[in-house]
């Protein structure tokens, strides 16, 4: 099954358990979030949804987001800023965080070597890992660079 249509009949799975519809607004804010790369926040996507429909209320990209981190299909973090932002779940590696205190720069990165050592530690202390999430916070390389100018 492709990425597209597995997420599809996830999401329909989902909504159909619920008892919930599937409209065409909630179909474009869907669309939207996994055709855009990164890590977005309800009112990016929505700004990027109502370029299609202004109808789409905030309000609605709201409940959808909730319904895609409740069904697996996408990951809620908070970056430290008090504000949410949403990635795809599905069809990506896992991968860890570099976040720019800053600029609020997102860096994403993948160490083979960083994994096999917490799966070391989490032996070595008999406990079994269900999922983890790493995020380094710092200054960027502009951002650096920008204060060793100052």
């Amino acid at each position: 099954m492709t990425d597209r249509a597995e997420r599809e009949a996830i999401i329909q799975r989902f909504m159909d358990e619920r008892g919930l519809k599937s409209t065409r607004q909630r179909h474009l804010i869907l669309e939207t979030f996994f055709d855009l790369d990164g890590h977005f926040s309800v009112e990016q996507l929505w700004a990027k949804v109502r370029a299609h429909n202004p109808r789409v209320s905030v309000a609605t990209v709201y409940r959808t987001m909730k319904l895609l981190a409740e069904s697996g299909l996408a990951h809620a973090q908070n970056f430290g800023d008090g504000q949410t932002r949403y990635e795809p779940a599905i069809g990506r590696e896992h991968h860890d965080h570099l976040i720019c205190t800053r600029c609020g720069a997102i860096i994403e990165f993948e160490n083979d070597r960083i994994e096999q050592l917490q799966d070391a530690v989490a032996k070595k202390h008999g406990f079994k890992v269900s999922s983890h999430k790493m995020e380094l916070y710092g200054l960027c390389r502009s951002c650096q660079k920008a204060g060793a100018g100052a």
